[in-house]
């Protein structure tokens, strides 16, 4: 892979930095400047990374290409892979170094099904055909974070430093499923740390922490029966569906604010004239922390017990995954926070900020363009927003911090086909490149500076109170991959 020319960032190093009203040039270590000049040799290989994996759009637990590609460049690199990790064919787990500490990164990069657009700023299906797309960003989360490991890689190759780096290729985070099963399997034990990031319209360090999960089906079955001739002779499945999900709309009036609950019918019948003998509900049930979520999804489970009784079904429960909310940590926060306001916010093209006016033109929103501005670190966790990331398992295994990066137009719908259009565009690539170098850095921290990690570690210890790591999901439970993508 050949680096196209940039601008070594030795030569930037000549510039005084200015940050927080201080001089900085004379602060930035060999180790930090030789960890930026890395991302910045890579360059050329992020943005052929964030493209191609893009191109793929590939969906949960169906992401091989995506895998294989990755892994490819980090094989070319040096690193060791172990594939198929924790039974999930798509996950892998590359390695570099020996011996403590441990820092570890992680990457996805499955995308989200019904949302393929062109890289254009208004509706259009890819020419392609591909009707999936990265409207989370995920294909910048993976370019990203496969180069902050290279970058780290490099740096403590350079500079004798001593310790091991893992970039974890972790699919499914769109279904909350890969982490979780990957945490299950002990693959995130002996961490001392992890660096995680995430494509978004701010660029800020993560400091909310989301809402636990409980991501499970309930299925119902009857008695067929001809719906007009003999009902009485049939048992209707849908009728208990029907039931069970009036039951919970009633229970909203009494949970908590924080709390959000939604559902599909995955399976309703086949025909209005045959009484369903099978029906199938599919629900997430969120609260602010674990032990709410176990609350409201044990209510829900007499309320499908109740609709059972009451159509004269039968039914069973399916626990797809679940996850806790995210354990922040403030040393590692704060860390992270130095280093992204070292590096800066992205500095996007003028034809991608064209773009992104465009695109909220279409979209009938305030045409307010990109947001760059770093957004500061608040004392406190700020309050509970948004759904819930597989990301959360890993935190309460290993101090775990996280970073967003803005890639995509200000206030445009998140999971849309706007956001599959942005993160499309080469422009968008500017977050990527953000992301590596922040992670780079902080990863650098961490191995240099044991007193970091001394107090990430104490913060964590007294926040699980020493507690091990208990997975939401039952221990004999293998993770739902798809028959097509299992190992033979």
């Amino acid at each position: 892979m050949l680096p196209r020319p940039i601008l070594r960032f030795a030569q930037l190093t000549a510039v005084t930095l200015v940050f927080c009203g201080q001089t900085f040039a004379q602060s930035l270590t060999p180790e930090k400047q030789t960890a930026l000049e890395a991302v910045d040799q890579i360059s050329s290989e992020i943005h052929l990374m964030a493209m191609k994996l893009w191109d793929y759009s590939e969906i949960a637990l169906m992401e091989a290409q995506s895998a294989d590609f990755l892994i490819g460049i980090l094989e070319q690199e040096g690193f060791s892979v172990q594939r198929g990790v924790a039974e999930l064919p798509t996950a892998f787990v590359a390695s570099w170094g020996s011996g403590g500490p441990v820092i570890g990164v992680l990457a996805e990069y499955d995308a989200l099904p019904g949302i393929g657009n062109e890289p254009v700023p208004h509706r259009q299906p890819r020419a392609d055909g591909m009707t999936s797309g990265h409207g989370c960003g995920h294909n910048l989360f993976g370019a990203g974070s496969v180069g902050a490991a290279i970058a780290l890689k490099r740096t403590m190759e350079k500079h004798g430093i001593a310790g091991t780096v893992k970039l974890f290729g972790s699919p499914a985070e769109e279904t909350v499923v890969g982490k979780v099963y990957m945490a299950k399997a002990g693959i995130f034990d002996g961490l001392d740390g992890v660096l995680d990031w995430h494509p978004g319209l701010e660029t800020q360090i993560r400091n909310q922490p989301g809402r636990a999960l409980n991501n499970f089906t309930v299925e119902f079955y009857g008695q067929a029966a001809h719906g007009a001739s003999d009902p009485w002779n049939g048992r209707s499945a849908l009728d208990a569906v029907e039931m069970m999900d009036y039951g919970v709309n009633m229970m909203r009036e009494h949970i908590r604010p924080t709390a959000r609950i939604h559902y599909v019918i995955p399976s309703a019948g086949e025909a209005p004239n045959v009484v369903p003998e099978y029906a199938k509900v599919w629900y997430y049930v969120r609260e602010a922390d674990r032990e709410k979520v176990k609350e409201y999804y044990d209510w829900i489970l007499k309320i499908a017990e109740g609709a059972a009784m009451a159509t004269r079904t039968t039914y069973s429960v399916t626990l797809i995954t679940g996850v806790h909310e995210t354990l922040l940590n403030r040393p590692l926060q704060e860390a992270m926070q130095a280093n992204l306001e070292l590096v800066g916010a992205p500095k996007f093209s003028d034809e991608y900020r064209e773009f992104a006016v465009e695109l909220q033109r279409s979209l009938e929103l305030e045409e307010k363009g990109l947001d760059t501005e770093i957004k500061p670190l608040a004392d406190e966790p700020e309050p509970v927003s948004g759904g819930s990331t597989d990301v959360a398992e890993v935190s309460y295994i290993a101090p775990t911090v996280s970073v967003s990066v803005t890639s995509a137009a200000a206030e445009i719908p998140w999971h849309s086909w706007a956001t599959a259009a942005s993160h499309g565009t080469e422009g968008s690539v500017a977050a990527a490149e953000v992301a590596a170098k922040v992670m780079a850095l902080t990863g650098v921290d961490m191995l240099t500076d044991p007193t970091l990690l001394e107090r990430a570690k104490d913060f964590f210890q007294e926040k699980t109170e020493g507690k091990p790591y208990e997975s939401p999901i039952p221990v004999d439970q293998a993770p739902p991959v798809p028959k097509a993508t299992a190992k033979k």
